[in-house]
């Protein structure tokens, strides 16, 4: 068969027929990129605001989660029949369809009906007063112990600073004993401790929160150097230990043999924005 055309007519066409695709393609891929792009960049700014990840340490395994952005972060303890939730899954079964819990901790110390120990408030109200013994048995009260709270940017510290401070946060947990204060591990803390629990706890650095679980039962003093050492939070909170529990949809991790009292949930409702009014049918 007699070849149609030599190389350089061969080459002709191809440059002639990249320039048609070229010009009929343009548009519409810049269109294409552009739209991608955008979606990109809002679905990297949307999960930029909650990030968990496994963190494998010499110290032992954690689960990390990471909250730059306070808006989804809330404090719970009763639902609207005024009955502590105890459990993830049944705050999860309070949750409208738009919204889903991304992440969810136990938020510090309780009683047997579940009611705090210490500072507990949700939503701007004060359900719970702030706790200022010093003295008397129990992880509450190893001092100094300390305050999480929020509205728009987090504050971690100690009781006693919690007490001289001009705050009115939304939420607001108090728990015991720091871990990390001011740099330095809590000097209460024994090295050689054999006192080891599985044990959760949050640490603050550049208005940014780290919540923290273990893997394998550890003691104060190297539960307290992770946050000093690797994670590098000048102040960090002990939350409890043996109830520990959390939840976080990212790891699908689900873990809780306990109920627990108050709890720190991070609810995403950025769908709920979105969903179409419901017609009355006036």
């Amino acid at each position: 068969m007699a070849e149609l055309y030599n190389d350089e007519q061969g080459t002709d066409a191809m440059k002639k027929l990249g320039q048609y695709f070229a010009r009929v393609t343009a548009k519409p891929l810049l269109k294409l990129l552009i739209l991608l792009g955008a979606c990109s960049a809002n679905w990297a700014q949307a999960q930029a605001q909650i990030y968990s990840w496994q963190l494998k340490h010499r110290l032992g395994d954690f689960d990390v989660t990471e909250i730059r952005s306070m808006a989804q972060l809330k404090l719970v303890l009763k639902n609207t029949a005024q009955q502590p939730y105890r459990y993830f899954t049944a705050l999860q079964d309070d949750l409208q369809p738009c919204q889903q819990l991304e992440f969810a901790m136990n938020a510090g110390m309780f009683h047997a009906d579940y009611a705090p120990v210490g500072l507990y408030i949700e939503e701007g109200k004060r359900v719970s007063q702030l706790n200022t013994q010093t003295q008397g048995w129990g992880n509450f009260l190893i001092q100094p112990n300390g305050v999480l709270a929020w509205d728009k940017q987090p504050l971690l510290m100690t009781t006693q600073q919690y007490q001289q401070a001009n705050v009115q946060p939304k939420y607001a947990t108090q728990s015991g004993p720091m871990l990390v204060i001011d740099g330095k591990i809590n000097p209460n803390f024994i090295p050689d401790s054999d006192s080891r629990k599985i044990r959760n706890g949050v640490g603050l650095k550049d208005a940014t929160l780290y919540f923290v679980i273990s893997q394998q039962p550890i003691n104060f003093y190297d539960f307290a150097r992770l946050f000093q050492q690797q994670l590098k939070t000048p102040n960090a909170l002990y939350l409890d230990g043996s109830v520990s529990s959390v939840y976080i949809a990212a790891l699908k991790r689900h873990r809780q043999y306990r109920a627990v009292g108050p709890m720190l949930a991070y609810i995403d409702d950025s769908a709920c924005a979105t969903e179409p009014e419901k017609s009355t049918g006036q």
